[in-house]
């Protein structure tokens, strides 16, 4: 599709300033970040005694939390894209509210679905089992905050998908599970890989939820927003370093998402690459 004509139409100089104006509120706190520390500094912050525990911790739990997004987001999101029943249109809206709720708010109702006072607290507690203020906790709020942006977009992807092509599958043999996986989640594959990285990314930066529900503690729960926090009330300059870190490794995802598209068209032999998306 030519979309030139965008020259000709369009918000004129008006709305040209205006995304300036966005445009460089974006980009000018990256910036004063980013000449905020020196290569000393950096260097000094890495080996700082909190920073090793928490990026271990952060990197640790964002992985199994978005396996365990993936392995139980991908059949609801099938479920939500193919399903036009009240149930699903209502489980849509039940996935989508942690988007909408602050996380803050996930972070006491954890509390008070598994702490010890809570609606499973003395279940849990009989049984031997803590869960609140552990690295367990840490991975119920990541899941919580995070799959919601997994299953959207993977929901998206199944639902761009001729349900007849899997009728053609069934029609040569093909077992339900076999045409979903050799037909469905290849075409879908560029749509899922994306909402598994914002997944992936909003879990390493949720704080909320993590401070209220998993607590602060050193070594065990401080994850690197956590980190940033401790740090920020007795050393900036640390707090900017691990800022740094954190930014780094959003920026790399990014390239990440620009890239894996084309990459994955090359692979498959597609003459022209599909449209990259974006966070």
């Amino acid at each position: 599709m030519n979309r030139r004509g965008g020259d000709t139409v369009g918000f004129g100089p008006g709305g040209f300033a205006l995304a300036s104006v966005l445009l460089l509120t974006l980009t000018i706190p990256l910036a004063a970040l980013a000449r905020s520390t020196s290569l000393e500094a950096l260097l000094q912050g890495l080996h700082h005694p909190l920073f090793w525990p928490a990026i271990a911790l952060s990197v640790r739990t964002t992985l199994v939390s978005l396996t365990i997004t993936v392995a139980t987001g991908t059949p609801l999101a099938w479920w939500l894209a193919t399903s036009g029943s009240r149930l699903a249109r209502l489980s849509g809206v039940i996935v989508d509210l942690p988007i909408v709720i602050p996380p803050a708010v996930m972070g006491v109702a954890l509390l008070q679905t598994f702490g010890r006072q809570g609606l499973f607290g003395p279940a849990l507690e009989r049984a031997a089992i803590r869960v609140s203020f552990t690295e367990s906790a840490v991975l119920l709020a990541q899941v919580v905050v995070s799959a919601p942006f997994f299953v959207q977009a993977a929901a998206n992807a199944f639902r761009r998908i001729d349900l007849d092509m899997l009728t053609v599958a069934r029609t040569l043999g093909a077992s339900r599970q076999v045409a979903l996986f050799r037909v469905a989640v290849p075409i879908a594959l560029p749509g899922l890989a994306v909402g598994a990285s914002l997944a992936w990314a909003r879990s390493l930066g949720e704080f909320g939820a993590t401070l209220l529900f998993a607590g602060n503690r050193t070594g065990v729960t401080q994850t690197m927003p956590l980190a940033i926090f401790t740090a920020l009330e007795s050393d900036v300059h640390l707090a900017v370093v691990f800022s740094l870190v954190l930014a780094a490794m959003g920026a790399g995802l990014l390239l990440l998402l620009r890239v894996a598209p084309a990459l994955l068209s090359a692979h498959r032999g597609d003459p022209r690459p599909p449209p990259s998306r974006s966070p």
